[in-house]
């Protein structure tokens, strides 16, 4: 342990509470392996004493998520680069190894191996201040936009077991209308009671756009229902509740899709990006975080891989030619190209013809989009390296 090695490989366990690490040399035997705090100093304590047992450390780590920022932030203040071993490889890996024991300690010592095995690992990039508050923005609206779902649901359940008719009249997703008619009257005895002409003012006090046809709609609905329901009060309640809660949200997103938008435009390429037909600010704010630095690609074709838009081979003998889609890309990169393709082919151009162009072809729907979305992954990808914007006209070569 005295001697200094001239290259050692550090496998990190990561976690919310500590993290583990595990160092290997060259022949694969472990020269330290300890639990670390998740806090400033007990990590600067662990980065000495493993900085002292080599020349040269290859960091590895399981996650880059939250749990590891301030570990990856720590490492990049001193110089050390660190590359993401993915979970189900270590999880595969774990089985060459002797022993079936799951622990913190072996999972680290197995992420140092598997980083001394193989030199491909990608090197996760501490973001820069932009990246980072456009990750934390796009997160924030993805867990609102999840919570406006699952509150739209449970109204429309609730809505159903007392006034089935008034849950029928209206698309609740998109209705802003019918949500404020909810925050007053959800029972179709108070309906009627109110009037068409009174329901109208209501609404249009509160700003509905086409005030007389919701209340039409609504009043329509209660004149087919006379019965009172039983639990009717108390629904009533929990929809006005929910109904409530539903336009407060659509505000904090109207607010949170202006910082994403604010955020988004300063970054040097947005307008690039936003030239792009289908590629709106908010799409653009998850490509800059999901894709991250495009030197990272090498060309258009590995952009299209990570976001899971090339066909993988699964040949075997005399079987060729059988392609399936891939297992290890990333999620959040394949649906922006998804639904900024799928959005493009609502107006006629280059992007609409090509789809139409493989719907003759035989292709579904989905495979022509997917058709689409990976042509414009290698567009997307020419306009950021030449750092021109879009133009439906293709270029005149020089």
């Amino acid at each position: 342990m005295s001697k200094r090695r001239g290259q050692a490989w550090c496998g990190i366990d990561a976690g919310k509470g500590h993290h583990w690490a595990a160092v290997v040399d060259e022949a694969g035997a472990t020269l330290w392996s300890k639990k670390i705090n998740n806090d400033e100093t007990a990590i600067m304590t662990a980065l000495g004493e493993i900085l002292d047992l080599a020349d040269e450390i290859c960091w590895a780590v399981d996650i880059s998520g939250t749990a590891s920022a301030l570990l990856l932030a720590l490492l990049a203040a001193h110089g050390q680069q660190a590359v993401y071993v993915p979970g189900r490889t270590v999880n595969r890996m774990a089985g060459a190894y002797r022993g079936e024991a799951k622990t913190d300690a072996r999972d680290a010592y197995v992420i140092a191996e598997t980083a001394r095995h193989r030199q491909d690992f990608t090197v996760i990039e501490v973001p820069a201040q932009l990246a980072a508050d456009l990750a934390l923005l796009t997160a924030h609206r993805s867990d609102l936009v999840a919570d406006r779902v699952r509150m739209i649901n449970r109204l429309r359940d609730v809505l159903t077991g007392v006034f089935p008719a008034l849950e029928r009249a209206f698309d609740y997703s998109a209705h802003k209308g019918a949500i404020v008619l909810l925050t007053g009257y959800q029972t179709p005895a108070t309906i009627r009671r109110l009037g068409r002409s009174r329901l109208t003012a209501w609404l249009a006090s509160r700003g509905v756009r086409g005030a007389h046809v919701v209340a039409t709609a609504a009043l329509e609905a209660s004149q087919s229902q006379c019965t009172s329901l039983p639990g009717e009060d108390v629904a009533a309640q929990i929809v006005a509740d929910l109904a409530a809660q539903i336009l407060c949200l659509d505000d904090r997103l109207k607010r949170v899709d202006r910082q994403i938008r604010e955020a988004f435009r300063t970054h040097p390429q947005a307008e690039i990006i936003e030239s792009l037909p289908g590629m709106g600010p908010i799409l653009g704010a998850e490509f800059v975080v999901a894709a991250g630095d495009l030197s990272a690609y090498a060309d258009a074709g590995h952009l299209a891989s990570a976001a899971g838009l090339v066909p993988v081979p699964r040949d075997s003998g005399r079987r060729i030619g059988n392609l399936h889609r891939p297992k290890r890309y990333s999620r959040r990169l394949r649906r922006v190209f998804y639904l900024s393709a799928q959005t493009s082919i609502i107006r006629d151009g280059p992007n609409r013809d090509f789809y139409l162009k493989k719907r003759s072809e035989g292709c579904k729907h989905v495979q022509a989009v997917i058709a689409l979305a990976r042509r414009r992954a290698s567009v997307l990808w020419a306009l950021l390296r030449d750092n021109r914007a879009f133009t439906p006209v293709a270029p005149i070569r020089q």
